[in-house]
């Protein structure tokens, strides 16, 4: 039985969609995707994005990874006094929890993940969601 995964295809369609919201947008993004194993398949730079961006986008697609989740859904936890307030720190900073990092799923699994920086959190998280909505369409 073979497990369902995120191919280099896909991730090439991702990427494409995400670009063009990034570009209607006037957002100059970095865009990560993640397999299923946490590795990067695919990443982009667009010409006057952020050298930073590829920390922040692969750090958000990690988390995304990681957990299972957005990379927002930890906001609300990490403000002082709150549960999750210093996980940020764990794994030395690998975790990013800003909008824009959003998990791959297909038939119930995660088989990878997305990571967008360049932009507004909104802007981010508009430019990931472009992204996952190619890839549903694909499927």
């Amino acid at each position: 039985m073979r497990h369902p995964r995120l191919d280099l295809a896909a991730a090439r369609r991702m990427i494409a969609a995400a670009e063009t919201r990034a570009g209607e947008t006037g957002v100059r993004a970095t865009i990560a995707i993640l397999d299923g194993g946490g590795d990067l398949l695919a990443m982009i730079r667009m010409d006057g994005a952020w050298p930073g961006g590829f920390d922040l986008a692969l750090g958000k697609a990690t988390t995304a990874r990681s957990f299972h989740a957005p990379s927002s859904a930890f906001v609300p936890l990490i403000q002082p006094g709150q549960p999750l307030f210093s996980v940020s720190n764990v794994g030395g900073g690998r975790y990013v929890i800003l909008g824009g990092g959003f998990p791959v799923e297909l038939d119930g699994n995660v088989i990878g993940a997305i990571g967008v920086s360049g932009g507004s959190v909104e802007q981010d998280i508009a430019i990931a969601e472009a992204a996952l909505a190619a890839f549903n369409l694909s499927k």
